[in-house]
């Protein structure tokens, strides 16, 4: 008889399988990642149907399989309708879905993680319809949340070349900072031009710096060299000095031959310590920086729906998400697809 377990948890992925079953990808807060296969699911009348749908949270008793578990019983205990009355909350659900499959554990509790989705699933839920734009500025904090529950925070309050503060000045409106992915978020662009500067600078002195460096270091060489073969005539002074010995058991001893210097190519190794020039992966405005300095607060900030700044700002997120993730969310395709569709309509 197979043992039994209970979980309680919230669908992120489903599939079919065989002729009327379901397998489900459950996010479950005492156990982490599970996958198990609800039964009949498929089926018209089944009671696993609509609690095996995704972002259908429910309490479960599972049992244990040999390949694949089962789930037994199942009871609803919360469910987000208004995800699925609305293409483009639907598709933000899945976009946060993806990262959280890339995230989660398996066999390990992820209380943490659970009720993080939860929450922006429920706030993405009670956006208004007039308020379709809020979307960007919604899954953007979401997005931000989950990454620095994995540790995978991006800085953003100083720049990452200089870690001076960054203060968004509103009253140049041509004033911009730069993010870099690979660099791990916001770059002054006065400090990269002067790491450029000095990177090109660096580069035409190299000759010279290198031949100084290597000199110095073969004279430390020699300088041990000379230093063991003085230790060395002392020591044999000290041994033939020694009244103790008789002569007639004395042995001479022949003068250690200097160490052997190697030659110059080897004798030393020249280590050049760069700082690496960061990739811009965008710009950001004043507007925007700010945008992205709040994300790190429990509640957003006040949305204006005529600023498209939670655009830009949730794209950056998305190449950073991408980046670390190691793979592409499938899902923003949807929402590209969705707010281009409705911004040619209102056009």
């Amino acid at each position: 008889m197979s043992r039994t377990y209970k979980a309680t948890g919230i669908n992120l992925k489903t599939q079919a399988f065989g002729e009327a079953d379901r397998l489900v990808t459950i996010l479950t807060r005492e156990f982490g990642l599970i996958r198990a296969i609800a039964p009949g699911a498929r089926k018209h009348k089944s009671s696993l149907g609509g609690r095996s749908g995704m972002f259908v949270v429910n309490e479960l008793l599972i049992a244990q399989g040999r390949s694949l578990d089962k789930i037994t019983q199942a009871q609803t205990i919360k469910t987000y309708p208004g995800l699925g009355k609305d293409l483009g909350k639907l598709a933000a659900s899945q976009y946060l879905a993806e990262i959280v499959l890339c995230q989660a554990l398996s066999e390990q509790p992820q209380e943490e993680l659970y009720e993080l989705l939860n929450e922006h699933l429920g706030r993405l839920e009670a956006i208004p319809t007039t308020e379709v734009k809020s979307i960007f500025a919604h899954l953007a904090h979401a997005v931000f949340h989950l990454l620095a529950n994995s540790g995978l925070t991006p800085q953003v309050q100083v720049c990452c070349l200089t870690q001076r503060p960054l203060i968004p000045d509103f009253s140049d409106p041509k004033a911009q900072v730069g993010f870099s992915v690979s660099a791990g978020g916001t770059v002054s662009l006065q400090a990269l031009e002067r790491l450029r500067k000095e990177g090109e600078k660096g580069r035409g002195g190299q000759g010279e710096d290198t031949s100084v460096r290597g000199w110095r270091s073969e004279e430390r060489v020699r300088g041990q060299g000379g230093l063991l073969g003085d230790k060395e005539t002392r020591r044999q002074g000290d041994k033939e000095n020694n009244s103790f010995s008789p002569p007639s058991f004395h042995l001479p001893i022949s003068p250690s031959p200097p160490l052997p210097i190697p030659p110059s190519s080897s004798a030393y190794e020249t280590i050049v310590h760069r700082q690496e020039i960061p990739v811009l992966s965008s710009r950001l405005n004043a507007t925007e920086l700010a945008m992205l300095q709040q994300l790190s607060q429990p509640e957003i900030m006040p949305i204006d729906a005529a600023n498209d700044g939670w655009s830009s700002v949730e794209q950056i997120l998305r190449l950073y998400a991408q980046y670390h993730l190691g793979r592409p969310i499938r899902s923003a395709a949807l929402i590209d697809s969705y707010f281009a569709a409705n911004y040619d309509a209102t056009v």
